[in-house]
């Protein structure tokens, strides 16, 4: 755990008066915040998730995952691996793509942003398909051998979980993106990149955007619920504390490793 950082507690609860907002009568949403190859914390995240559904039976179970599954974290394809192959039985599931899975699509793209992908933890997800550290290095001056050693190393299923990923899903008065949405901009007319990428002019604002936006991407030690906004990522890559959000009808509720 990082020297000063303070997990919250297992279970926490939204404070009063952020009712406004709701989802759809009969369905219940579940949405996770970033992974960041924890897949013990996603496996241990889903044993709540299906024991907390099937503790409150009758409704339509939707989970959004908001991006964020590689990188900085030791088990990237784990994490593919759960999504993929061991999904919660039941549920509607929604996977979006966060700033990280667009360094990495653009990089098998194309071969670009491979020094900044390295320096935002890049690296794991290499070390995770078995490309050493040390050949990095070695064939830094050519990004392209790197770029086709990963995709020669990656499964296809996982290639493909990548390219189907989503950039925003709604429910209700719910938008539920990665990062955020820019402040003052018509939710139909908002980039994808600002949907991946925003942060300060977003966290900071208290702008009314007509939905509350469920987002990761920015880590704090503890949820933030704000009029506006509910922000789940915990950095579960290097605190132990996976967040998800519980939305059922206007109550907000949240689970945790």
């Amino acid at each position: 755990m990082t020297p000063g950082f303070q997990s919250p507690p297992a279970e926490a609860q939204a404070p009063p008066g952020h009712g406004t907002f709701t989802v759809p009568e009969g369905r219940r949403v579940y949405a996770v915040g970033d992974i960041h190859g924890r897949a013990d914390l996603l496996a241990r995240l889903h044993n709540k998730i299906a024991a907390d559904a099937l503790n409150t039976p009758g409704f339509h179970d939707i989970i959004v995952y908001l991006g964020d599954y590689v990188d900085r974290g030791p088990d990237i394809p784990g994490v593919f691996d759960i999504l993929i192959d061991h999904p919660l039985d039941g549920f509607e599931r929604h996977h979006l793509r966060g700033n990280h899975e667009d360094i990495l699509i653009r990089f098998l793209d194309t071969a670009d942003g491979l020094d900044g992908w390295l320096m935002n933890g890049g690296r794991d997800t290499l070390a995770g398909y078995g490309i050493e550290i040390s050949d990095i290095f070695q064939s830094a001056s050519d990004p392209d051998t790197i770029r086709r050693s990963l995709a020669d190393a990656m499964p296809g299923p996982h290639r493909a979980f990548l390219d189907a990923l989503k950039i925003r899903h709604s429910e209700g008065g719910y938008l539920f993106v990665h990062a955020g949405i820019r402040p003052g901009v018509a939710l139909d007319q908002q980039g994808d990149h600002d949907l991946m990428w925003v942060r300060r002019v977003f966290i900071d604002s208290e702008h009314d955007h007509g939905c509350r936006v469920v987002h990761g991407h920015t880590i704090r030690d503890q949820p933030q619920v704000r009029p506006n906004r509910i922000g789940i990522d915990t950095g579960a890559w290097h605190s132990g504390v996976l967040t998800a959000v519980v939305l059922e009808g206007g109550d907000v509720r949240f689970l945790q490793t």
